[in-house]
């Protein structure tokens, strides 16, 4: 008796879990769309491999396009059916392997990098972007922030200099005319680093929008930005 007990509230609290994460995948209220300064994580302790493919052009790379709520949550893992097909995204691989590739090791050609997003983030946006349409949103946001020249336009290079913070945030806000977040990662000598910049898209993924919130990344008042 007491095992079915059991049995059943183990169901019980599966089923609880799965309607939460449907209603979370219809819901969310904005996209974070991240991008990385891929020389941020080769300079650092955890340090990187090279896809495949070669070294990535000394460009931001998309690190994320992730479904978000308004309270700061995020839901995740939203359709456990829904398995990344490569074959669904053919015509996309080449923008993917230049713009989204994975820098982690061993060497990849980025398949477990795109699988890990659909499966984690992809998931929880079905109910307004397909699978083609989801990879196909982050590189139209990648191409439509042109994040590198935009530094690069206000003074602002990959030259291991370092540049204020309020600066970088500035050029970006007054080019976009959106807001956008930074994080921060340390060097091997502990220099605070450009590593990450978060914008936020609307739920159809197609033009940005002022972040309702933007996580606090632990950067210094000047940031170096190293080279790649």
């Amino acid at each position: 008796m007491k095992l079915s007990s059991i049995s059943f509230l183990s169901k019980l609290l599966i089923l609880q879990y799965l309607s939460v994460q449907c209603l979370s995948a219809q819901d969310f209220d904005f996209f974070y769309f991240i991008q990385q300064w891929p020389g941020a994580i080769c300079d650092s302790k955890q340090s990187c491999c090279f896809p495949k493919t070669g070294k990535p052009t000394a460009d931001f790379t998309i690190a994320g396009l992730r479904p978000n709520f308004n309270d700061g949550s995020s839901p995740s893992n939203c359709n456990i059916k829904s398995v990344f097909d490569k074959s669904k995204i053919s015509d996309l691989i080449k923008g993917l392997e230049n713009n989204w590739p994975s820098l982690s090791c061993p060497s990849g050609n980025g398949i477990r990098l795109w699988s890990h997003e659909w499966m984690k983030h992809g998931t929880c946006s079905e109910s307004k972007l397909t699978q083609h349409d989801y990879f196909q949103t982050a590189l139209k946001l990648k191409k439509k922030s042109n994040l590198l020249q935009i530094l690069k336009n206000a003074g602002i290079e990959p030259d291991n200099k370092f540049y204020n913070t309020g600066n970088i945030l500035d050029a970006i806000q007054q080019a976009t005319g959106y807001s956008p977040g930074i994080e921060c990662n340390r060097d091997s000598a502990r220099n605070s680093q450009l590593y990450q910049v978060y914008m936020c898209a609307d739920i159809s993924g197609s033009k940005f929008i002022e972040c309702p919130g933007l996580p606090m990344g632990s950067c210094d008042a000047n940031v170096q930005f190293p080279k790649f």
